[in-house]
C-alpha cells in the first residue's frame, strides 16, 4: 500500500501532515502550517476545513470551490511572525495550478488560541 504525499509540499504522508488538521486531530501550530493546510484543503476540496479556519469577520457566507482548478504546487516565499509566540503573522506564497499561479501575501491571526486566515493581498 502506497501512502500519498501531502499536497502542501512537505515530505511525509498526507495523513500525518495536513490530514491530521483537516480531520480535527490537531490544530495548526503556526501561520505557515495553517497556510499549508489550507492549500491542501483547496487541493482536496475540503470546504468545511476552509470555513472553520477562516476568521469569522472575513469568512464568506458561502464558499464555492472551482472544480476546474487543478492545484499543482505550493511555494512559501516569506513568513513574518506567526509562531507560537505571536498573535498575528503573514505568509507570502505562490500556489501553482494548471495554466497559471496565484501569488498572495496572507494575513493570519488567532481566535480563541487557534490560527485562522484573515485576508490576503494579491501580488504580481
Amino acid at each position: 500500500m502506497t501512502t500519498a504525499s501531502c499536497p502542501c509540499g512537505l515530505s511525509g504522508p498526507y495523513e500525518k501532515c495536513c490530514g491530521r488538521f483537516h480531520a480535527g486531530a490537531a490544530a495548526a501550530p503556526s501561520a505557515e502550517a495553517l497556510m499549508r493546510s489550507r492549500y491542501s484543503a483547496f487541493v482536496k476540496r475540503d470546504a468545511g476545513y476552509l470555513s472553520r479556519t477562516w476568521h469569522p469577520e472575513t469568512r464568506p457566507a458561502r464558499l464555492d470551490l472551482d472544480s476546474g482548478v487543478r492545484w499543482t504546487g505550493l511555494e512559501i516565499l516569506d513568513t513574518a511572525d506567526g509562531s507560537a509566540f505571536h498573535t498575528t503573522g503573514t505568509v507570502t506564497f505562490r500556489a501553482s495550478y494548471r495554466g497559471g499561479s496565484l501569488h498572495e501575501r496572507s494575513r493570519f491571526g488567532r481566535v480563541d488560541g487557534a490560527w485562522v486566515y484573515v485576508d490576503g493581498e494579491f501580488l504580481d
